[in-house]
């Protein structure tokens, strides 16, 4: 096993997947990205991926991806891009030793200050994970069933603002947060996600998470050998 100080000097690509963005980042180099949506293939976003690294030197990749993982692949299509996810083998792809993980997960990770952390990702949809004691677990909450036959995303995601209205949405995300805090019991909650500008207030022992904290998960999986996945 390396030792942290081995793993401290690779040179990491940290990568963040999302429904309408491609970011990548690596330390010393300003973050880079370009459009993904819903015609994006696995195989797409490793070519936009290369291209948009092809001056970065990096020895290692951290990929989050906008669903469920298994064995460091795509364990299922993704709700808002194109094909040709699930069973992608994105280490032959590259040829370099990568770490697969889901998107919500690595935000957790970069945002992980101890203890029992719970992390919920307001976005397209909705992102959830908790990191307990060093240990990274992925969740998936979003399809739970929820009022009317419908789940938790149809009213906290962003198709829940643009059809319920700001207030309607906001009262959800307070329900819904509370409910997992008390079934969860966690120390504290961060929410993140490309909708948490639409809250002004946050509920009850919650952080406001930062996007940006996503590439700082995907550099400590790789530096700090107490994460454990």
């Amino acid at each position: 096993m390396n030792s942290d100080n081995e793993s401290i000097e690779r040179r990491i690509l940290a990568v963040d997947i999302g429904g309408n963005n491609l970011k990548i980042l690596s330390p010393g180099v300003e973050e880079r990205k370009t459009k993904s949506g819903p015609t994006l293939s696995a195989r797409q976003a490793v070519d936009a991926i290369i291209l948009m690294a092809k001056d970065i030197e990096y020895d290692v990749i951290s990929i989050g991806y906008p669903g469920p993982v298994h064995n460091n692949t795509p364990s299922r299509e993704p709700a808002n891009l194109g094909p040709g996810w699930q069973g992608f083998d994105f280490v032959e792809a590259f040829g370099k030793p990568l770490k697969l993980l889901n998107d919500a997960l690595m935000q957790a990770i970069g945002s992980y200050k101890g203890g029992r952390l719970l992390f919920l990702g307001l976005g397209t949809g909705l992102g959830s994970a908790m990191v307990i004691e060093n240990v990274a677990q992925p969740l998936e909450l979003a399809h739970l069933p929820y009022k009317k036959l419908q789940t938790f995303e149809d009213y906290v995601g962003k198709r829940g603002l643009v059809r319920r209205g700001h207030m309607k949405w906001k009262a959800s995300v307070f329900d819904v947060v509370a409910r997992f805090q008390a079934a969860l019991l966690p120390d504290y909650t961060v929410i993140g996600g490309g909708q948490i500008d639409e809250l002004d207030e946050l509920p009850n022992g919650c952080l406001r998470g930062d996007n940006r904290l996503a590439f700082q998960g995907g550099f400590r999986i790789w530096q700090d050998s107490s994460i454990i996945l």
